[in-house]
């Protein structure tokens, strides 16, 4: 299934996508006030609306409550975002670091999610804003102390496309704290759906592809992940608590500004990325 939320920012309503591509109106089914997020996924919501739509119980989204057709994130309120870095082998070439022997964790705050075509701000004072092209994980399940991959696996409620925003004179000149060049306000559009696991067989088999201004910059497969999916969520597991509503992402292919050199993100740049299977995003650049 394709779960996303359709409408204005902060009155976006939970739907799905039914076969014909149509969004599916989920708020009779989830109750007043009830949304696609970490209570949602951890209550059974996915299989209530598998349930529904293959009922055919859900009513069509009314033309004027999509908000001109605007889709927001896909997760309400993740709880927590934790990023991987260097975990493509041809990034890690081109920034000409060492492959690393565990995953390389940092954290982003969660209110950088925005929609998938949401605009994109340069930060005030920003010299060096990139992209990064990512394969999104959505938690579904609470990770605690997991053991196999099948188990991490399990956990997983599906997946979808991340734009990983980045400061990099944030990120690496000032202090060394990846947060900060990680967190400003629109650095994280994801979307446009979350696809539940089912549908993705494979989660490392999956295309990436990013241009800016219409040249690709990014072009590569998760195959070439250092650490898989299944992987990355076990680990995390013995280190926090992954909760339901969660994101991981999982890093990015080579092609970003660092590892080429530039240029980087400014004011009216337009960036246009996506991933097999999951969907594309479009971001217009702006200015803070």
């Amino acid at each position: 299934m394709k779960l996303l939320r359709v409408g204005p920012p902060g009155q976006e309503r939970p739907a799905v996508l039914d076969g014909d591509g149509r969004p599916r109106d989920l708020r009779g089914l989830l109750g007043p006030g009830a949304d696609l997020d970490g209570a949602f996924l951890a209550g059974g919501g996915t299989a209530r609306v598998r349930e529904a739509l293959h009922r055919d119980e859900l009513p069509l989204l009314r033309p004027d409550e999509t908000g001109a057709a605007r889709i927001g994130a896909p997760i309400a309120r993740p709880g927590k975002i934790v990023c991987i870095g260097l975990n493509y082998r041809d990034h890690a070439a081109e920034t000409g670091a060492a492959l690393p022997a565990e995953p390389i964790v940092f954290m982003k705050a969660s209110n950088t999610v925005v929609g998938p075509d949401d605009e994109v701000l340069v930060p005030r004072g920003s010299v060096k804003t990139d992209w990064e092209v990512e394969l999104a994980v959505v938690i579904g399940a609470t990770a605690r102390y997991l053991d196999t991959d099948e188990d991490a696996l399990a956990c997983v409620a599906g997946y979808a496309v991340s734009n990983d925003v980045s400061e990099r004179e944030f990120q690496l000149e000032r202090g060394g704290q990846w947060d900060k060049g990680k967190s400003c306000e629109t650095f994280n559009p994801l979307g446009p759906w979350l696809v539940t696991a089912d549908e993705v067989p494979d989660p490392q088999n999956l295309g990436l592809r990013l241009s800016v201004n219409g040249t690709v910059r990014q072009y590569g497969t998760t195959k070439d992940m250092i650490f898989p999916v299944a992987e990355i969520v076990r680990y995390l597991s013995r280190f926090m608590v992954l909760d339901p509503g969660d994101v991981v992402n999982t890093g990015t292919p080579a092609g970003v500004a660092l590892g080429t050199g530039g240029p980087y993100l400014r004011e009216g740049d337009v960036m246009e990325l996506e991933i097999e299977g999951l969907g594309a995003q479009r971001q217009i650049v702006g200015q803070a």
